[in-house]
């Protein structure tokens, strides 16, 4: 017998936090397994650029319920970059 999505779950959710985003990566990977050549070298370089940022200085983050507001209203955020 096959056991449910639903089961597998439940047995999901006693792992700790960082093993829930492993298995998290490993089923979205397994949805796309076969990605362009370069895709994750690119945004492995683009997520360091943008720490970069951030360490810098360069960039100031926005607290979400800022943004939540903001994003309510209909107003847009200003381009951080």
């Amino acid at each position: 017998m096959t056991r449910s999505a639903r089961d597998l779950f439940k047995e999901a959710m006693r792992l700790d936090p960082n093993e829930r985003v492993a298995l998290t990566g490993l089923l979205i990977e397994s949805l796309d397994p076969e990605s362009e050549e370069g895709v994750e070298q690119a945004w492995v370089a683009e997520i360091e650029h943008r720490m970069a940022e951030l360490d810098s200085g360069a960039v100031k983050p926005i607290p979400w319920s800022e943004l939540r507001t903001r994003l309510y209203r209909g107003s847009s955020a200003p381009n951080s970059r």
